[in-house]
């Protein structure tokens, strides 16, 4: 396989074929994401995609997931994607699933016609990055999409048969809003109704604008207890139709594994009961990205 940079997948694709198709980020100006830093995006060429394609119909034969790394994918031209899939398809029969990062405008640039020939293809899951519902706060770390067309391109990728699996951030909005972006993101959540939600907590990464904010005293790092109660915040607002919401990210102080709406309630007593020091949080030396 020709990898170049860093590839980043999600946890679900672990176990998943990793194609690298693009290079970088097609925004990659989040304030707090410190992964493509310094990297130009760019579509690999075709003929190095389809030897990594030959490659993995050899030695790969035991995988069932494929994943297109890097962030972003969607924004490959119809055709081209296209024909990205159907030598999958084509070398790789036995693959039941292929994945990709999504943001709000690839998604946006994909008509639902688009996105239905994708699904038809074998691409039966985004991975999106909300990170909050706030306004504010999305302004404030330059997302570069509003709450509302987060919630418009959530249900056009549900629309046309792909799976979702939204990624939120708690301590993304600092202290001063915390409870108001706990509030959003469960009211935006709500409003894509994703298959998934993975809730991660905020880790600074050296380099970031944010991670400058922190060290100059502009962007206040909330501690453990302020996170899960900004978690319980988000939780209680958020109704999925059927969803898994899960915060059991590295990252996070307590590990979470919650089928909504049946286990919400169950799952805010055991907040609560963390926050009474009945249930110990991960240490801080055990957390990671």
């Amino acid at each position: 396989m020709h990898y170049e940079g860093n590839i980043i997948r999600p946890p679900s694709e672990a176990n998943s074929i990793l194609l690298q198709v693009t290079v970088g980020c097609s925004r990659n100006k989040c304030t707090f994401c410190g992964t493509y830093m310094g990297e130009r995006f760019r579509i690999k060429p075709d003929e190095v995609i389809m030897e990594d394609i030959a490659f993995a119909a050899t030695h790969c034969k035991r995988q069932r997931r494929l994943f297109l790394c890097d962030g972003d994918v969607m924004v490959i031209p119809q055709k081209r994607l296209m024909r990205i899939l159907t030598e999958i398809e084509s070398q790789l029969p036995w693959v039941t699933r292929v994945g990709v990062y999504a943001n709000a405008k690839s998604l946006k640039m994909k008509t639902p016609e688009q996105l239905i020939e994708l699904r038809s293809h074998g691409l039966g899951i985004a991975y999106m990055g909300l990170e909050t519902g706030d306004e504010v706060t999305l302004k404030a770390i330059n997302k570069g999409a509003s709450p509302e067309t987060m919630i418009q391109m959530g249900q056009k990728a549900r629309a046309a048969g792909i799976k979702l699996s939204v990624t939120v951030l708690n301590g993304i909005a600092g202290r001063e809003r915390s409870q108001i972006h706990a509030e959003e993101t469960g009211r935006v959540l709500s409003g894509i109704d994703p298959d998934y939600v993975g809730a991660l907590s905020l880790m600074l990464i050296p380099g970031t604008p944010l991670y400058q904010d922190h060290q100059s005293g502009k962007f206040p790092l909330i501690g453990p207890e302020e996170m899960l109660k900004e978690l319980r915040t988000m939780i209680a607002h958020t109704n999925l139709s059927q969803g898994l919401f899960h915060a059991n990210h590295a990252s996070n102080y307590l590990p979470i594994r919650a089928r909504m709406p049946k286990e919400k309630e169950k799952t805010l007593r055991l907040i609560d009961d963390a926050l009474a020091g009945k249930i110990g949080l991960k240490p801080e030396w055990m957390r990671a990205l």
